[in-house]
């Protein structure tokens, strides 16, 4: 069977790379053109191909935000390797699960990082491929050419078992910047702030696909700093963001002049990543003038659903499913659920991984008739629009009733002195489980939440069954590096004799 050649990820980077060769592209240490972006790329895909690094082996980067780390994955897109991103607040056990499973060439790390890998990995220096890489020509050197060809392996964060890496191919990554860059009309005039790390698909797939193939202007920043967001946001007037929840929420600090100023240049928002509390987004809007756009995505499925650039961005809703997306809301037995009933999503489309690395058992659970079951559960309005209730295994059932934590915890929020919240399901000997919630008091009202307030307040507004059976305040949840509460690490209840 005749395979032909298609268009990757090199091919649309070049819209920028060539076509916009002496613009201003990049703001680190200094402003770097296109066409210096793309002399690096070449000249680190030389230094790596030197060291004997081909098509199909993988490269584990271990690295913060950086402009080496932009070679390194520009390098890695074009000589066909497959880039295998780790998270840099991951330490030894972590790192040595994955490194075990990709069976990686290298492990790329730098001086400050390189202590946390651990003893006998293939550890090379960042430092000495930057100067091997200075002394390399910057020819092109191509050599991937199938749009099915694996571009990373993405490890999710394993919060409910054993970490998995996910292939995304070049295809996917593409339609997945192609179609955020149309439905959220991304353009070259655009101005780019990027704080997020480049070890999640969020700042890989979103922000730095976005800026390559767009040809707008990015400030890179080694990670999101609230101390000084306002400060660079003032300075280098972004038209782009896009956050995760605890930033807007850090955000919300900032003066109101400053604000509003903000506002005033910026075109949009956008949050992912993890669930954005309604109050939130209202109180940002307040604040900067702005609706803040949310959407919906995975590390297996890149971009899913998404509120409309224009159109009603509704508050607490993910919106609409992308162009090219299906989407189906199931119940336990495979069928539809109607619009108002909560079910599990399913998605499909080119967007979606093509399976975990070496793990067909986990790759086939992970679908169910060609549709890949994202754990997921939500609910559709009738006019289509999606609203998240949670994850499939959060869902408590206390005494034969189904209870969604994101529905107590929204309003949770939403009660004087409250930051944040998370609801969780505690064993219980009579109905099974029942409902706990964690607290994070507002800024300025540490130790002032008043528990039995709270109480009152859910006696009031929820169901029996739903109210929290104890109401803990702790300093802050735990979270990933993308803002994903990690509920299985919450302290645990103490249970009153």
């Amino acid at each position: 069977m005749l395979h032909w050649p298609s268009l990757t990820l090199p091919e649309l980077f070049d819209l920028s790379l060539i076509l916009r060769r002496g613009e201003c592209a990049l703001e680190w240490d200094r402003t770097y053109t296109f066409g210096e972006i793309d002399a690096r790329a070449s000249q680190m895909a030389n230094a790596l191909y030197a060291r004997g690094i081909a098509a199909g082996d993988r490269l584990c980067v271990y690295l913060s935000n950086s402009i080496a780390y932009i070679d390194l994955f520009l390098a890695a897109t074009r000589l066909g390797v497959i880039f295998v991103p780790v998270n840099i607040l991951y330490r030894d056990r972590e790192i040595r699960h994955i490194l075990e499973d990709a069976d990686p060439a290298a492990v790329i790390s730098d001086e400050a990082n390189a202590p946390h890998i651990p003893d006998g990995a293939p550890l090379w220096r960042m430092e000495d491929l930057l100067r091997e890489a200075a002394e390399q020509p910057a020819t092109r050197r191509i050599s991937v050419t199938d749009g099915d060809a694996p571009a990373a392996l993405v490890y999710t964060s394993g919060t409910t078992g054993v970490s998995k890496g996910a292939i995304i191919t070049h295809n996917a990554f593409a339609v997945n910047a192609l179609n955020i860059i149309s439905c959220w009309q991304i353009q070259s005039t655009d101005r780019l702030l990027l704080t997020l790390p480049l070890f999640h698909v969020h700042g890989l797939g979103n922000g730095l696909h976005c800026w390559l193939i767009s040809g707008c202007r990015m400030r890179l920043t080694e990670r999101f700093d609230h101390a000084r967001a306002a400060e660079w946001m003032l300075d280098f007037e972004p038209t782009l963001f896009f956050g995760v929840p605890t930033m807007y929420v850090r955000l919300l600090d900032v003066e109101e002049d400053a604000a509003r100023r903000i506002g005033e240049r910026m075109r949009l928002f956008v949050s992912g990543s993890a669930p954005l509390p309604s109050q939130v987004l209202e109180a940002f809007r307040n604040r900067y003038g702005h609706t803040i756009l949310e959407r919906y995505g995975m590390s297996e499925t890149l971009m899913n659903i998404s509120n409309p650039y224009v159109g009603e961005r509704r508050p607490g809703s993910i919106g609409l499913p992308l162009p090219g997306v299906s989407v189906r809301n199931l119940d336990p037995d495979g069928n539809p659920v109607n619009d108002g009933e909560t079910g599990e999503l399913y998605v499909r489309g080119s967007n979606v991984f093509s399976g975990y690395w070496r793990r067909p058992e986990a790759s086939a659970a992970a679908f169910r008739d060609g549709w890949f079951r994202t754990g997921d559960l939500a609910v559709r309005s009738a006019d289509g629009y999606y609203t998240l209730q949670g994850r499939a295994g959060d869902l408590i059932l206390s005494g034969g009733f189904n209870i969604y934590p994101r529905e107590i915890e929204e309003f949770l929020t939403e009660q004087p002195g409250v930051a944040e919240a998370a609801v969780a399901g505690v064993s219980d000997p009579l109905r099974g489980e029942v409902p706990v919630a964690w607290v994070v008091a507002r800024v300025g009202t540490v130790g002032e939440i008043d528990c039995d307030a709270l109480e009152t307040a859910c006696r009031s507004h929820l169901a029996s069954f739903k109210i929290p059976r104890a109401f803990i305040v702790v300093d802050k949840l735990p979270r990933t590096a993308l803002g994903k509460i990690q509920k299985h690490l919450l302290p645990p209840w103490k249970r009153e004799s």
